[in-house]
């Protein structure tokens, strides 16, 4: 009997590790991608001697990458290797305060009470109840489907319940946060953690508060070589276990015939699969691939993640104050915030992101320089007069930096490129240039993201930043997880 076939459009790192995990169950994978290079948001880059990611610089939960090489039977360290962060970021406030976020626990501690004056067993007891939140609640919510009737019938879920707080579900991350904490500063430092998957701390629901554990409890780590060290490792396992990848070949149609997926249109061909993946942006597959206006339009209608503005600069001296991970906060948080996704625009003072892969890769700069990938939340996509939008946030981006570094930056800047939302939805394909589809603006947010597979056409699925259960590198190879468990069922129960 022949293997039955899967075509999986688009090699972002949800649908590279879909590629492997179904290669590896004994189906034959096919994946095809509109650019000449796998990745999607997961690039990289080399301009006037230095070298950049350019998209998602933040390494955590590097099991769910461990976990597909001992799936595929691959050792991983053939393939890639990475190193724990002790410091985890360099956060600078308006008012002078710098605070080292370590990643020992107890250190950390001491440094919040030090630096900021903050109660050090609330720090601790911060973390700690993140952790339960995230192994009582959050693994249910993250690494099973939403939308089938199995996952609500478990016990597990019955259990969780129990660990559900109101003020999870009700109460806002911002409002759980200033319970919690006395300090203006540390409020602002675990309210950033909303913008892990494009949301607003104001509104997100305190649910949110697990997303801390990942980064402080279980840890921050730094690929060799950087993140594009990640793509290439799940390309070559992919190719390893006979995935087949066809580059510059973009989907035009997904074709269904009876509620029944029936293949691909590729350059005005026909292409015959058993089953269709979308890594896709789910609004575009909709919309433009499967000729669904209805559904496209009720997708819409959900609030959109943050977008971003990325300057990466060639920086010609190097900053000892500077670490791999940095963040400059604004004055005003809640402001920002009402200027992203209210106003739709850009505030004068940004919250600054420099990620900076020569502290660790001295061979990503020239010498004596420093590769910095600076990033400003931005809102998506609108129809704003970017040029405008990107000229005056350069000019407040190095005004902010000259003050908290107290450095002339702009002599210093002898390499630049810019993305802004435009370019990012050009890139990506991603509705708006939003970096994690819908955002998680209200406490059923989770429950509106599109399911993994389609409830209308037998055979199509879904994975990806743009459908549960989100954006950013963890989530996005949990949604292969879920996706392609949701296959190896739906295509044993059709055998039957």
């Amino acid at each position: 009997m022949l293997s039955p076939k899967v075509i999986i459009i688009g090699s972002g790192i949800a649908g590279m590790a879909s590629a492997i995990r179904l290669a590896v169950a004994g189906f034959e994978v096919h994946v095809y991608e509109a650019n000449t290079y796998p990745g999607g948001k997961l690039s990289a880059f080399e301009k006037d001697g230095f070298r950049f990611d350019a998209g998602p610089s933040l390494f955590t939960q590097p099991q769910n990458i461990e976990e597909l090489f001992t799936l595929a039977n691959e050792p991983i360290e053939d393939y890639f290797n990475y190193q724990s962060v002790d410091v985890v970021c360099h956060y600078f406030f308006e008012n002078g305060k710098q605070l080292k976020i370590y990643a020992d626990k107890e250190l950390l501690a001491t440094t919040f009470e030090e630096v900021l004056g903050e109660d050090r067993k609330a720090v601790i007891d911060y973390l700690n109840n993140a952790e339960k939140l995230y192994n009582n609640i959050g693994t249910i919510f993250l690494n099973h489907s939403l939308h089938q009737s199995k996952t609500w019938l478990h016990k597990r879920v019955i259990n969780a319940m129990k660990h559900v707080k109101w003020t999870y579900l009700f109460g806002t991350l911002h409002q759980h946060n200033k319970a919690n904490f006395k300090t203006e500063e540390a409020v602002q430092l675990f309210n950033r953690f909303a913008t892990y998957n494009g949301s607003n701390p104001y509104k997100a629901p305190g649910m949110l508060s697990l997303i801390p554990h990942l980064e402080q409890n279980q840890g921050t780590f730094y690929p060799k070589g950087g993140m594009i060290s990640i793509t290439n490792a799940l390309y070559n396992l992919a190719l390893k276990k006979g995935v087949q990848f066809h580059f510059n070949k973009k989907v035009t149609s997904i074709v269904h015939e009876q509620k029944q997926v029936k293949g691909i249109i590729v350059d005005n061909e026909n292409i015959a699969a058993d089953i269709v993946v979308s890594n896709g942006d789910v609004y575009y597959t909709y919309k433009k691939l499967l000729n669904e206006n209805v559904v496209a339009h009720k997708i819409s209608k959900l609030e959109r993640s943050s977008s971003a503005l990325i300057f990466y600069w060639g920086v010609k001296k190097e900053f000892s104050e500077l670490g791999l991970h940095n963040i400059f906060f604004s004055r005003d948080y809640k402001k920002e915030f009402d200027h992203l996704f209210e106003k739709k625009t850009l505030m004068d003072d940004p919250t600054v992101y420099i990620n900076i892969t020569s502290k660790m890769d001295n061979n990503h700069a020239q010498v004596e320089s420093e590769n910095w990938f600076v990033m400003i939340n931005a809102p998506t996509n609108e129809g704003q007069d970017w040029h405008s939008l990107v000229k005056e946030a350069r000019k407040n981006i190095i005004s902010k930096l000259n003050r908290l570094l107290k450095t002339d930056l702009e002599k210093y800047i002898i390499s630049e490129t810019i993305m802004d939302p435009v370019v990012i939805e050009q890139k990506t394909g991603t509705y708006k240039g939003s970096l994690y589809g819908t955002s998680s603006n209200s406490k059923f947010a989770a429950f509106f993201r599109p399911a993994n597979f389609s409830k209308n056409i037998k055979g199509l699925y879904f994975c990806g930043g743009t459908v549960h259960p989100g954006g950013g590198i963890p989530l996005c190879l949990k949604s292969a997880l879920i996706t392609t468990d949701i296959i190896k069922t739906d295509y044993a129960a059709n055998r039957k």
